[in-house]
């Protein structure tokens, strides 16, 4: 498949003065508009009012997981499992594209420590994977539903700032598709293999991984997951008096 190149994208802009940038990827099946009522939901907090959101779409592809079917998809899905076969040059595509996003909040003046990258299912996965591996520290990641891809190598493209990047990851315990133990895999891989810390303060701006599991949660989000995500994105992203500035 060839490259995806630029993303179409729904963007909602902040409702105040414009200081950061949250970047929703959407999982598979679904578009940026998906994501829209999220979005709107987060941005009605006042504490958030700062904030533009930018919802990508994927390209449609045929998801071999899925029988063939075409449907937007980030990458192709061999099967679901920890050690399965991966679509690496999907991924890396997907990634590539999604980076672009971040630089061109870069290049109309924001600082990459005032974006933040996360998404659902698939585009929690390729936010782990862009925002640990790309050459710009973001200011925090947000996985919801997520695995970490390519784990056979990411440990040797990760950044030297994935480490110190701060990461919200959501999981729900009866999850059918992503299973816990494979959640489990992955946030015992990114804590021990990449080295990112365990958050222990949950009162300051983000530092180190905060991963929690919702009890009775499937492969979806409910509003407890959400309310924890919001409440990690305003200590993530605090207002500031000056663009770029933290």
């Amino acid at each position: 498949m060839p490259s995806m190149g630029p993303l179409k994208q729904i963007i909602v802009p902040a409702i105040s003065r414009h200081t950061a940038t949250v970047i929703l990827v959407h999982g598979l099946g679904d578009t940026g508009h998906g994501l829209k009522p999220l979005a709107d939901m987060f941005r009605a907090d006042p504490a958030l009012s700062h904030v533009k959101w930018v919802l990508p779409h994927s390209p449609v592809r045929a998801v071999t997981a899925n029988l063939g079917i075409e449907m937007p998809s980030w990458f192709d899905i061999i099967s679901f499992g920890f050690d399965s076969n991966e679509d690496e040059a999907g991924m890396l595509d997907a990634a590539r594209s999604i980076n672009q996003l971040i630089t061109t909040e870069v290049d109309e003046g924001l600082d990459s420590s005032r974006i933040v990258l996360g998404g659902f299912s698939q585009g929690g996965t390729m936010s782990l994977l862009t925002g640990l591996t790309s050459e710009r520290k973001l200011g925090g990641l947000v996985v919801l539903s997520g695995w970490i891809p390519l784990h056979h190598k990411f440990k040797a493209m990760a950044s030297s700032h994935a480490t110190s990047t701060p990461i919200f990851w959501g999981h729900g315990t009866i999850d059918p598709l992503v299973k816990l133990d494979m959640s489990r895999k992955s946030e015992e891989f990114v804590t021990k293999e990449v080295g990112v810390p365990v958050q222990t303060d949950t009162s300051g701006i983000p530092k180190g991984l905060d991963y929690r599991l919702y009890d009775g949660l499937g492969h979806s989000t409910n509003m407890q997951e959400l309310e924890d995500t919001k409440a990690w994105l305003i200590r993530a992203l605090p207002p500031v008096d000056t663009p770029g500035s933290t």
